[in-house]
């Protein structure tokens, strides 16, 4: 907004607010009332005048004043119908107390005092009118009965005293229903609002755990997918010229781990697209956040699925006695189906646990312990001192620091635990232990 348009918009403001009016045509409408209601009081006032034995000009200005009290039916209704039941016995000031009654009813004054000031203004009117009506029916020469002056006095002064109040009631309640109606929309719009915060930092909250799911992933797969590649690709540069046959079998086995790498990482990116598609969907049709939580925790489920199992641990071992590590792989208790989670982390923390000893600690001896428990799985892979390779630098493989990081994180998602560290002799220990979930659920 420029400046003079919030100028504008000020003086607007201003204009709108004037004195207790919130509105301009509010504050038009009672001054018009308020002239109508002068000139019929100082109409009235020379009638006044007559009966008080008062000069004709102080009864017209004494009807002019009274009639004008009526502006301030909006911020002193209770003056106002004081007002107009103190000149009741002067007879005039009908408009006023007719919208007096009306503005008190439809406010925010307690109805006992409503009550009590429309009594008033009943018993006022009816004592008036019974005079004025006995005078009248006394001054002609028809004899309307005994029931003529009280009947025709109450109707008179309910007419003049029980509609505007009961209009005044309904549209006061009706106002105080809008009002009702209008706080518990902004409160919904509000909830709405906040709701919709909430699922945008639920969903951020998801985009950013599955960037870190497919970053762990990546991570795995590349990172021994690769290092056993960099393994091969020396011990084919060491053996080219001396033995030719076992070039030929280590180029095989680089092609095959490549071809590995590849597949499992096009699955990562289909999955990737997928989720893409999925979001897509959900920006173009809203659904709710139970079943887009539950469509996500299906497409985990499913991706859990498709990716390795405790099966897949023995070819893993294979893997790396291709490449030449001595590893010594055994497996404890009878095996049993787990949840696909836990078998996919059971092993991603071997295969992490083999691709460190690989790049830290060449030429070095492996155990791999696989135990099967009542309730649970433990997977255990330690190495001793790493050989001459190892000392010599190995196979010069670069380390992010995001391996035994990942791990963890694996683990304590599905509520296990996990320990590493250096052994005694040297070497280096990696320690997990997983809940078994399926059993859980059979339970």
């Amino acid at each position: 907004m420029t400046a003079t348009g919030a100028e504008q918009g000020a003086a607007g403001s201003t204009a709108r607010a004037w004195l207790w009016w919130e509105r301009r045509r509010s504050a038009v409408l009672d001054v018009g009332l308020a002239a109508a209601s002068a000139a019929e009081c100082a109409a009235q006032g020379v009638g006044f005048a007559d009966q008080a034995a008062l000069p004709v000009p102080l009864g017209v200005l004494f009807g002019l004043v009274v009639g004008s009290v009526l502006v301030l039916r909006r911020r002193w209704p209770i003056a106002v119908v004081l007002v107009s039941v103190a000149t009741t016995p002067a007879e005039m000031g009908y408009l006023m107390a007719v919208v007096g009654l009306y503005t008190l009813a439809a406010s925010e004054v307690p109805r006992r005092i409503v009550g009590t000031l429309a009594g008033m203004s009943l018993t006022a009117t009816f004592i008036v009118t019974f005079v004025r009506v006995r005078q009248d029916v006394q001054a002609g020469t028809v004899d309307y009965g005994a029931w003529y002056v009280p009947v025709t006095s109450v109707f008179l002064s309910l007419g003049l005293t029980a509609p505007p109040v009961l209009f005044g009631l309904y549209i006061g309640a009706r106002r105080r229903l809008m009002e009702s109606l209008r706080e518990r929309a902004d409160s919904l719009e509000q909830e709405l609002s906040l709701l919709a915060d909430r699922a945008e930092e639920r969903a951020q909250w998801a985009r950013q755990e599955e960037r870190t799911r497919i970053a762990r992933e990546m991570h795995d797969v590349v990172a021994h997918r690769v290092s056993l590649m960099v393994v091969h690709a020396a011990a084919l540069q060491a053996v080219a010229l001396k033995d030719p046959q076992k070039a030929v079998k280590n180029a095989a086995l680089v092609g095959d781990m490549g071809r590995q790498a590849l597949t499992e990482l096009r699955e990562m990116l289909g999955v990737l697209r997928a989720g893409e598609e999925a979001a897509a969907s959900v920006e173009v049709k809203p659904v709710p956040l139970a079943a887009v939580g539950a469509a996500a925790a299906a497409a985990a489920a499913a991706a859990a699925q498709d990716g390795p199992s405790l099966a897949d641990i023995e070819g893993l071992v294979g893997q790396s006695r291709q490449a030449g590590m001595v590893v010594d792989f055994a497996v404890q208790g009878d095996a049993r189906g787990y949840a696909p989670e836990v078998e996919q982390t059971a092993y991603r923390v071997v295969q992490e646990a083999l691709t460190n000893v690989h790049k830290h600690a060449a030429g070095a001896t492996v155990r791999v312990r696989l135990a099967h428990r009542e309730a649970e799985v433990a997977m255990q892979v330690e190495n001793g001192a790493p050989g001459a390779a190892g000392a010599a630098g190995g196979p010069g493989l670069p380390s992010g620091g995001n391996g035994l990081v990942g791990m963890r994180e694996r683990v304590t998602a599905l509520g296990g635990v996990f320990v590493s560290g250096p052994t005694e002799v040297g070497g280096f220990r990696v320690s997990a232990v997983l809940p078994d979930r399926e059993g859980a659920r059979v339970a």
